[in-house]
Order: structure tokens, then sequence, then C-alpha cells
């Protein structure tokens, strides 16, 4: 898949980056080709997370109906 990033110089030193499509997700490098293999790592961590959380959710979920009052 392709994940569009955002980098931004770090306020000390470094990189920052951030990928908008996943909230949370952010990484950071010495350099700019470091900050991006460290976002690509972030990436598959949060997406991993994600997964597991669904599959959680599904798990709890029984069913859905309507009810007449």
């Amino acid at each position: 898949m392709v994940y569009r990033v955002t980098i931004e110089k770090g306020e000390d030193s470094g990189f920052v980056v951030h990928c908008p499509a996943i909230p949370g997700c952010h990484s950071q490098g010495s350099t700019i080709e470091e900050a991006i293999e460290n976002i690509k790592d972030a990436i598959r961590g949060c997406l991993s997370v994600l997964d597991e959380e669904s599959l959680s959710r599904k798990e709890k979920e029984v069913g859905v109906m309507e009810v007449v009052i």
C-alpha cells in the first residue's frame, strides 16, 4: 500500500514524519532517509495494532437488530 507522509525539520535537529491517514502515527530520524525508514516501521506497527483491535471488536459484537416500541 502507499501512504502519504509529511516531513518537517525537528525543533532541535533531525526530521519528524507524520502519516495523516493513520492518526497518531509519527516517527523521526536524524536524516530524511532514516526518518522515512522509521515511519515505514511505525506504519506497519500501527496497522498491526489496528488489525488486532478490529478483530477483538468483531469477537465482542453479537449482532444488530431493530426493536419496535
